[in-house]
């Protein structure tokens, strides 16, 4: 018992401390690492970098990227959850933030971080993924695609950032409620599960649009539907599932969180830099450029979007079982 009460009076006095320097302005005093749960190139280092630009000159010190990826984004995560809550560390997450914790408890494996461990400070973008094939691919149409993975269940495959994350996701919900069977081939993030499917070695990926694309431009890849409602800015020629009468919708959004318990002056401050981020020009168009434009969520509108994602995303990992 006098070792526990110890233990949250040194807490105490800890948290005492980092709230007392940043009053007297000793907080930031060196570099901040921004935790990207996904190797380069998928959507999360495409917003990361940018932000993590405009943040370094708002708050003064550098903001440095650093790339963590597998399991979905769940290793990079977890180890945003257990970083010391004060300020040095914090996490640009995607969607999959919402899943892997419920996917863990389907799997019967110990959680690698709770929601609660991590706060929702602001999101960045939130993008329908994209089905997007190889230019060369057979199928010219959403429709194509769909009556040939009806025909040969488990012949198509298509490429993920792994297991139950958001690449995942979305294509499981498409062969539940499309009633198809596709092959699922995990990878450690979008950048190499697009560059597999350039190569050939997989035959489709549901995608943000920012990961594609510069391919599409390129003539490479061809987008056959989104997730979506209504039509997308960067693609406004390419239709919707659910305007091809499939109801599912999935959007992959990115968002900047840090450790529970983060001291609360820190957390307004590295509020109002992302704010600041969401703002700058330069990020506005090194984002929109990518295919994704800024969809900007303050602080308390994101707690709310995380937690009603959360909730719906609970439903759609237990549809979707444990895995093989």
């Amino acid at each position: 018992m006098r070792l526990k009460r110890r233990t949250a009076v040194l807490a105490g006095l800890l948290l005492s401390a980092t709230t007392l320097a940043f009053a007297q302005g000793a907080w930031p005093t060196r570099s901040i690492t921004m935790v990207v749960p996904f190797p380069p190139g998928g959507l999360a280092d495409l917003v990361a970098r940018p932000v993590a630009e405009a943040m370094s000159r708002d708050l003064g010190q550098p903001v440095v990227i650093e790339n963590k990826g597998g399991a979905g984004g769940g290793i990079g995560m977890g180890y945003a959850a257990r970083a010391k809550p004060d300020g040095y560390t914090i996490l640009m997450a995607l969607s999959s933030f919402s899943v892997i914790p419920e996917a863990d408890a389907v799997l019967g494996r110990s959680p690698m971080y709770a929601l609660s461990d991590l706060r929702p400070i602001a999101r960045f973008t939130g993008d329908p993924t994209v089905l997007a094939v190889r230019a060369d691919a057979p199928w010219k149409t959403f429709k194509d695609f769909m009556a040939d993975a009806a025909k040969r269940p488990g012949a198509i495959n298509y490429g993920s950032s792994g297991n139950y994350g958001t690449m995942h996701v979305p294509m499981e919900m498409l062969s539940q409620t499309g009633n198809i069977k596709m092959t699922h081939v995990p990878f450690t993030g979008a950048g190499p599960s697009v560059i597999a499917l350039l190569g050939g070695q997989i035959d489709a990926v549901s995608t943000g649009p920012a990961t594609v694309l510069q391919h599409i431009k390129a003539g490479k890849i061809r987008v056959l539907a989104h997730w979506g409602n209504g039509k997308l800015a960067s693609m406004p020629d390419v239709p919707s599932i659910k305007d091809n009468g499939i109801n599912v919708d999935y959007a992959q959004w990115s968002g900047l969180f840090i450790p529970a318990g983060t001291p609360e002056p820190i957390a307004q401050r590295l509020r109002a830099a992302a704010k600041v981020a969401a703002q700058d020009a330069k990020v506005n168009e090194v984002i929109n450029n990518a295919g994704s434009p800024v969809l900007y969520m303050d602080t308390p509108e994101f707690e709310k979007y995380v937690q009603n994602d959360a909730a719906r995303m609970v439903d759609v990992v237990k549809r979707i079982g444990k895995l093989n």
